[in-house]
């Protein structure tokens, strides 16, 4: 296999983990590049993540390392994330697993693609989230407006500090913190969490990618979208956001580690 190594770069261990890793898996016969923000910290050449192509990107760091090599890649290459982060739900492997893991496959990993959202504001599409996008004030302790639009009817009308469009991958991130619940992400369908809403009867809402949903902000405040925490837009007032499933979803490697054991273990030793 082709695979592309990615190290999180404020941790001199995992830069260290990332080039051991490189050296086992060169002995397994697997050609091996890094990206050019790793291999220059570790004295290489590499490839910018907007090039890289190839069988398999191994992303040695938390989530928002694996949200940021799934953000800038151009194509969507199948991704295995080893857990150097707090928590890490979008990384299956220890690093003390991984060796064994590459060890025992040549070829014929399974992959999983995992759905993105497509955001567009007033008709212009500005990114996919593989986590969520967050609407947010840029105003501390000022409250937004929102209707959210399903098949051109107005299902609900609320004000919050902000909202959390999520995709069942991003239920056990910012989401799960809001309140929402944990989405199996063989589901596909939007979550919307909204944040601290000034009614108590404001709850999640999953609605079917089948649906057209559009979020419209009816205020006049100042607000900011941010995307898998890697891409902030300021919207005008009053703007509209279209919600749509990505034709370009992410892809992970399935590990046969079960998602709900998964869940389990991790929340529990948080």
């Amino acid at each position: 296999m082709k695979i592309v190594l990615v190290s999180r770069l404020d941790d001199p261990e995992a830069l260290d983990y990332t080039a051991s890793l490189a050296r086992d898996l060169e002995s397994l016969g697997h050609g091996v590049a890094l990206e050019a923000g790793t291999a220059r910290h570790l004295g290489r050449e590499g490839i910018p993540f907007e090039e890289i192509a190839g069988d398999l990107v191994v992303v040695v760091g938390g989530d928002g390392s694996v949200l940021l090599t799934v953000h800038q890649m151009k194509k969507q290459v199948p991704v295995l994330g080893i857990n150097w982060g707090e928590v890490g739900f979008l990384a299956d492997l220890e690093p003390d697993e991984a060796r064994a893991f590459f060890a025992g496959r040549k070829d014929n990993l399974q992959v999983e693609p995992r759905m993105r959202i497509s955001l567009s504001v007033d008709g212009t599409w500005i990114g996919d989230a593989l986590n969520e996008a967050v609407v947010v004030t840029d105003r501390p302790a000022k409250m937004l407006r929102f209707c959210v639009w399903v098949d051109g009817t107005s299902a609900e009308r609320f004000r919050a500090d902000g909202l959390l469009i999520s995709t069942p991958t991003g239920s056990t991130a910012y989401a799960m913190s809001a309140g929402g619940p944990i989405v199996d992400p063989q589901i596909e369908g939007f979550l919307l969490v909204p944040l601290a809403p000034y009614m108590l009867s404001s709850r999640p809402h999953l609605i079917s990618t089948r649906r057209n949903l559009e979020i419209a902000l009816e205020t006049e405040k100042p607000a900011h979208l941010v995307i898998d925490g890697q891409s902030t837009f300021e919207l005008e007032r009053e703007a509209t956001i279209t919600v749509k499933m990505s034709e370009d979803p992410a892809l992970f490697v399935a590990t046969g580690k079960p998602f709900f054991e998964k869940v389990n273990h991790k929340l529990r030793n948080l």
